[in-house]
């Protein structure tokens, strides 16, 4: 895989919308000497998103397209707020969502990259209560009423298996297996807690599978990020800042926005938009202990296309080298066996497109090629 396959994987980040405000729309996409672009058809990008706006469905949308380093388009449309009716700007704040897990996963491996972290390290060296973790195994009796039998692991929890998210660690908010249903009701977002307090509660929790058996989103990136606060002596933000944001110059990517100014830039839903809570509230705009590191970064275009453009770049960005072209490459890797199914019913990937796609470290899908690399000795 070469970077501009990964960069497709972050193509969501150069399309950040605010999820009926007067259509509005302006920007250029002069085509770049050797792109390859049709205008027609990126005209039709430009009235998918001016109806999207007119209907309501969003409030609007800041997109882009680059290739070798140039805008090939770039517009913006509707307001970020229906209420203030503030048109949207590169330096409008948008929430990242699930992104994050690729800001995190990239400083992971410039840690990696560092010999502070091994993959190959079980997560039980940094968090000693993952040792004692289990399995949960659904036991159906003949009356058809079923139980939860917890198992011991086969092998320990890896670094390598919260960032290709085959931990086991999954989410509570969706499925109705025993193992989801005890993630839910076991209220490990109450109160106000740090990363630290909230790996000691995913540990007492049962995995959903054996590690390495099964893909499948969860607070993987949470754990992870908690052994990279551990190794470093660092909260995250401050290790993301250090080693990537502020070196970047994203200086409007963090975790929360309660600052006058930066607040009149955040971008809001619309009033109808559904609530789609995902087991908990994770308001931006109110400081809290954890910084979740699977869902909870915000970002402008300004920001997150430089942080695009530098893994487009293979790892730099304007001389200076955030990932080695060794670093690069392991991260940019085939890191699952074909043997490895992905769990269905999930919000994230199915499998028709898990036939499609690899898995790279960083939460990146990787074409299917015969010719693309695999590790062999990370095959299960």
């Amino acid at each position: 895989m070469n970077s501009r396959q990964l960069l497709r994987a972050l193509t969501c980040g150069a399309l950040m919308l605010a999820a009926t405000p007067p259509v509005r729309a302006e920007g250029t996409f002069d085509i770049p000497a050797g792109a390859h672009f049709n205008h027609a058809k990126l005209e039709k990008v430009t009235e998918f998103f001016k109806n999207e706006v007119a209907t309501g469905k969003i409030a609007g949308a800041n997109v882009l397209i680059r290739q070798r380093g140039k805008d090939v388009y770039h517009e913006t449309f509707g307001v970020q707020d229906v209420v203030s009716k503030t048109p949207i700007t590169d330096k409008t704040i948008f929430r990242l969502s699930s992104l994050t897990k690729a800001i995190t996963s990239v400083v992971a491996m410039q840690l990696i990259q560092d010999g502070k972290i091994n993959l190959d390290d079980p997560v039980s060296k940094y968090i000693p209560s993952f040792a004692n973790m289990k399995v949960g195994v659904e036991k159906k009796a003949e009356d058809g009423t079923k139980t939860l039998e917890l198992v011991p692991l086969t092998r320990p929890i890896t670094v390598l298996d919260l960032m290709r998210h085959t931990s086991g660690i999954t989410y509570g908010f969706y499925g109705d297996s025993l193992v989801r249903k005890a993630n839910k009701e076991a209220n490990i977002y109450a109160g106000d807690f740090d990363l630290a307090e909230f790996a000691e509660r995913i540990a007492k929790l049962p995995l959903h599978n054996q590690p390495g058996a099964l893909w499948q989103y969860g607070h993987s990136t949470d754990i992870l990020a908690r052994i990279m606060e551990i190794v470093s002596g660092k909260s995250l933000l401050k290790i993301e800042r250090e080693m990537l944001l502020d070196p970047l110059g994203m200086t409007d990517t963090g975790f929360f926005v309660t600052e006058p100014e930066r607040l009149q830039r955040l971008a809001q839903p619309v009033p109808n938009d559904s609530d789609f809570r995902v087991g908990r509230q994770y308001r931006t705009e109110v400081r809290q202990k954890w910084e979740s590191a699977s869902g909870g970064m915000v970002s402008t275009m300004s920001d997150f296309s430089r942080f695009a453009q530098m893994l487009l770049n293979g790892g730099t960005l304007e001389g200076k080298t955030y990932l080695s072209p060794k670093t690069f490459e392991l991260m940019a890797s085939e890191t699952i066996s074909a043997r490895v199914p992905v769990s269905s019913g999930t919000i994230s990937i199915s499998p028709a497109t898990a036939s499609a796609w690899g898995w790279g470290l960083p939460c990146a899908p990787i074409p299917a090629t015969p010719s693309r690399r695999r590790r062999d000795r990370w095959a299960n």
